[in-house]
């Protein structure tokens, strides 16, 4: 949220609550959206798993915007979104393995760990060389990334460690630094599933809003 100046002091603005229809999202409010993320600023939009703070993957004061927002400890990486299958394979090392299981998976709630590749800024890579990517399976989530251009950071909109919040009212009230909340309504209360593909074997590190049978 932007600072503002009431007599000589400066205090938080609330963020922009904007209601945008979740199945059909209306062009001028995802632009609005776009406009803030290429701004700089850092917003919350609905998934297909809950909601989710984002920002320009490749704007680094933005990025740390967030990390403040969330209160993470540097050492937490974030994970981005990305329209298609076809960008992930820019972004991440795929074997014939790996791409077989993200097609049967793609898109939907799942966050994939895969070795990097020299696109991604080390700011969202681990020390091992990895990221997390995801393609969501929601009109927002498509509007927003097909009128922006490029990846979005994508991180559960909630304290570390704790639920996501459903009512992005909730998330207007507890957040300090969110320029903007996409309203589509009540969200959903798990985040991703996280399966690491980065190793010999799919290993699932966090059961979430995906279902985990074909590692079972």
């Amino acid at each position: 949220m932007p600072l503002r100046a009431a007599a000589g002091a400066a205090i938080w603005a609330p963020a922009m609550l904007l209601a945008i229809n979740p199945d059909h999202p209306e062009p001028r409010k995802i632009r609005r959206a776009v406009e803030a993320v290429d701004n700089g600023e850092v917003i919350a939009y609905p998934t297909d798993s809950c909601y989710a703070f984002g920002c320009d993957l490749f704007n680094k004061r933005a990025v740390d915007q967030l990390y403040v927002i969330k209160g993470l400890e540097r050492k937490q990486q974030f994970s981005f979104i990305c329209p298609d299958l076809s960008d992930i394979a820019r972004y991440a090392m795929v074997d014939t393995h790996a791409y077989r299981l993200l097609k049967r998976l793609v898109p939907g709630p799942y966050t994939f760990i895969l070795q990097a590749t020299r696109e991604v800024p080390k700011i969202v890579q681990s020390k091992r060389a990895t990221v997390g990517i995801r393609v969501p399976h929601h009109p927002v989530t498509h509007a927003l990334l097909a009128e922006l251009g490029r990846p979005m950071i994508s991180t559960t909109a909630a304290p570390h460690g704790d639920e996501p919040l459903i009512d992005p009212t909730d998330i207007d009230r507890r957040f300090r630094g969110v320029s903007l909340v996409l309203d589509g309504g009540v969200g959903g209360m798990y985040p991703t599933t996280i399966i690491d593909l980065s190793g010999p074997e799919p290993k699932v590190v966090r059961k979430g809003a995906g279902p985990t049978d074909l590692f079972e």
